[in-house]
């Protein structure tokens, strides 16, 4: 690229990029309303699952309890039934299939966050580049026409929207992957106690007898 396209690119101002900011903004609302939806859902599974657990891990055997939690949705569900399809095999079986099968609902609770977290990052300097590519054409009009200072502060105006709408659309980008990573390590971490109470059945279930 030499510096005579650098240069076309550099006078076409920043209303492109504002609309590039507003298609990323569509994108992250999509994404928000997408998790918040899946996160809620989660959420509600996991306390009926909390009764029943509960419940059950005081009163039943485990091919019961694996029965009963097997009739529910959600991934403290599937979690958990990953770690009681191995407790034949002991405390370190069942330990290493809750281990891994956290891992893999981890990346289903967090998917799509990546993208919240990547706009809230560069959104601000998205902005801020449309700002400095209509800077450069405002001079560059000024020098061009030979007209007073008001052409320059009135491009100068429109230029700003750019940094503008890089913050309007970094904010909620920001809260909300804050919120929703928030929610989804707080369900990871209630399954995580369900798993330590399944752990404590299974160690009391094969310990010898005398």
């Amino acid at each position: 690229m030499n510096l005579k396209m650098l240069a076309s690119v550099a006078l076409t101002g920043g209303e492109w990029v504002i609309y590039l900011l507003l298609l990323c903004s569509v994108v992250a609302l999509a994404v928000i309303v997408e998790r918040s939806i899946v996160l809620r859902r989660e959420e509600s599974a996991l306390a009926d699952l909390d009764a029943v657990f509960l419940r059950g891990s005081g009163t039943k055997g485990l091919p019961e309890l694996e029965k009963l939690i097997a009739g529910h949705p959600g991934a403290a569900a599937r979690i958990l039934q990953a770690g009681l399809a191995q407790a034949q095999y002991g405390a370190a079986g069942v330990e290493d299939h809750l281990v891994a099968a956290t891992l893999s609902e981890k990346r289903g609770l967090e998917r799509r966050l990546l993208i919240l977290g990547t706009l809230g990052n560069n959104a601000p300097f998205v902005g801020l580049f449309g700002t400095v590519l209509g800077v450069i054409k405002s001079f560059h009009d000024l020098a061009a026409s030979g007209s007073g200072p008001e052409v320059v502060m009135q491009g100068l105006s429109e230029a700003l929207i750019a940094t503008a709408v890089g913050l309007f659309v970094a904010i909620p980008c920001v809260v909300s992957y804050n919120y929703l990573t928030s929610k989804a390590k707080d369900l990871l971490a209630r399954t995580e106690s369900f798993g330590r109470i399944l752990l404590a059945q299974v160690r009391a279930q094969h310990a010898p007898r005398e």
